[in-house]
C-alpha cells in the first residue's frame, strides 16, 4: 500500500500486524572505497550540499574511508569494494545497491555520472553469485527515478518506507522501490525545495526513534505524523544541524547511532540525553573531506540484509 497524506499513513500505521522476525538493523554491510576522490558537476545540479567552490584531498578522503569502515566493524561485518577511477564521486554505493532479505536491488540514477555505477558487476556478482540473491534492476527502467535508500528510508522492523519525491525520486520510483524492497507500507511525501535525498532530512534508529529536520519537508505535517507515529521520540533539528548532516545517521547495531563528528558536534546535550534515553550510545568518525561531495556517513553505507 502507497499512502501520500499523514491522515492515511497514520491510520494505516496503527492497522499494521507486527512483524516478530524482521530484523530492525543490518547483518553486514558494504562501502565502496573513494578512488580518485572529486565532485561531479553534474550532480551539484540538484544538490546544494556539495562543496564546489573548496578543493578536494583524494588521499585524505580514502583515509577518512578507512577509518569509517574500521570505526562500523565494532558493530557488524563491513566489507570495502574497491573504488572506480572512472566514477570518481561513486562514495556512495546506497543510492545505486540495496537490499532486502534475499534481494539485491539495483536503482535508477538521475544523473548519468551516477547512472555508470550501477553497471559494476563485481558488486552484482557478490550478492548473485557469492550470497545467491535474486536481481532487482531498475537501472535500465528509463521511465522513472529511484535513488534507492537515499530517497527511500526504511523501517526494516515493520516493513515501512518513507520515500520523500524530488529529482533524484519520482512517483513511478516510488512504487517500484515499494516492490523491489518488499515493502508493506510506503509513505510518500514531497521534501521541500532544494531538498534532493530523503536521509540528509530523515533518520530511522532501529524502528524505535526518528530524527527529523521538518524544514525539509514541503508540508509540516508530514515529519509531525512520522513524528507521531514513533511516540513522540524524535530528535529535531535546526536547518544549521540539518546542513552539518545531522540527520544523516544509521543504526547498525540497535544500540549505536552513526554519525559523522561534524554532525555528532552539532547535537545540544539534550539532543545527546535523548538519544541515550532511547538505548542508543552515539558513535562518530571525521568524514569531513568526504562530506564536501554532498553527503556524509549514512550515504556511504549498504546494508545487507
Amino acid at each position: 500500500m502507497l499512502v501520500t497524506t499523514p491522515e492515511a499513513f497514520l491510520d494505516a500505521f496503527a492497522a499494521l500486524a507486527p512483524l516478530p522476525a524482521a530484523a530492525a538493523t543490518a547483518r553486514a554491510a558494504f562501502m565502496v572505497a573513494p578512488a580518485g576522490f572529486s565532485l561531479a558537476a553534474e550532480s551539484a545540479r540538484d544538490n546544494r550540499y556539495m562543496a564546489m567552490d573548496q578543493a578536494v584531498d583524494p588521499l585524505r578522503a580514502l583515509a577518512q574511508h578507512q577509518a569509517l569502515a574500521q570505526a562500523l566493524r565494532a558493530d557488524l561485518p563491513v566489507i570495502v569494494f574497491p573504488g572506480d577511477a572512472a566514477t570518481p564521486d561513486a562514495v556512495f554505493p546506497n543510492n545505486v545497491f540495496g537490499t532486502a532479505p534475499g534481494n539485491l536491488v539495483v536503482g535508477r540514477m538521475h544523473h548519468a555520472v551516477r547512472q555508470r555505477e550501477a553497471e559494476r558487476a563485481d558488486i552484482r556478482a557478490f550478492f548473485g553469485e557469492l550470497l545467491g540473491y535474486d536481481e532487482v534492476d531498475l537501472s535500465g527502467c528509463g521511465d522513472l527515478v529511484a535513488e534507492l535508500t537515499g530517497s527511500l528510508v526504511i523501517d526494516r522492523a515493520r516493513g515501512i518506507g518513507y520515500c520523500g519525491l524530488s529529482e533524484r525520486c519520482d512517483r513511478a520510483g516510488a512504487e517500484a522501490m515499494h516492490q523491489a524492497f518488499g515493502l508493506r507500507l510506503t509513505f510518500c511525501f514531497d521534501l521541500a525545495a532544494g531538498e534532493y535525498h530523503t536521509n540528509v532530512v530523515f533518520a530511522l534508529l532501529a524502528g524505535r526513534a526518528a530524527i527529523l529536520a521538518a524544514d525539509g519537508f514541503a508540508d509540516p505535517a508530514v515529519p509531525q505524523a512520522i513524528a507521531g507515529a514513533y511516540g513522540g521520540r524524535a530528535l529535531w533539528l535546526t536547518t544549521a544541524q540539518k546542513q552539518a548532516y545531522a540527520a544523516n545517521a544509521i543504526t547498525l547495531a540497535e544500540d549505536r547511532v552513526w554519525l559523522s563528528a561534524g554532525a555528532a558536534a552539532s547535537l545540544t546535550e539534550a539532543q545527546r540525553d535523548a538519544l541515550a534515553q532511547w538505548g542508543f550510545r552515539l558513535g562518530s568518525v571525521d568524514l569531513s573531506e568526504i562530506e564536501k561531495a554532498g553527503g556524509s556517513l549514512r550515504c556511504c553505507v549498504g546494508e545487507i540484509y
